[in-house]
């Protein structure tokens, strides 16, 4: 049986395959799930996950630009982008606490992203949940 981690690296690696142009992900979701062995409780999980982020990503966009420093967002490497996304969306619309959300996102970091993305994924994730906890 999979794990949260393991359903939140497949959802991450849709929305990576979303973000290189693959606009027909949501329709093979499903599949890239099951490829992925994620099933049962933890395919809604990831299944809940993606289409939050997919219902909400303008603003989810928005509120990673705006705690972005000195950076753009079309620069962000792409799975940097997929885990912002993901992460920002369990901080804005989820139950957890976001100090798991943001050890989970760089979690999965360390597996996916390059050597300087752990530090920086920790600090804009840290930035919007204060900005968030302050609202």
């Amino acid at each position: 049986m999979a794990t949260r981690q393991q359903a939140r690296m497949a959802v991450v690696s849709l929305l990576y395959a979303y973000d290189l142009g693959n606009g027909n992900t949501s329709e093979h979701s499903n599949e890239i799930l099951e490829e992925k062995k994620i099933r049962n409780k933890q395919k809604d999980f990831a299944l809940g996950l993606y289409e939050g982020v997919m219902e909400h990503i303008e603003e989810i966009d928005k509120a990673i630009v705006e705690h972005l420093k000195e950076w753009d967002f079309e620069r962000l490497g792409a799975i940097e982008r997929a885990t912002l996304r993901l992460a920002t969306y369990e901080i804005l619309f989820g139950e957890l606490d976001s100090a798991v959300v943001i050890n989970e996102a760089v979690e999965i970091t360390k597996s996916f992203g390059t050597e300087q993305s752990p530090k920086f994924i920790n600090g804009v994730l840290d930035a919007i949940a204060k900005d968030h906890k302050a609202k």
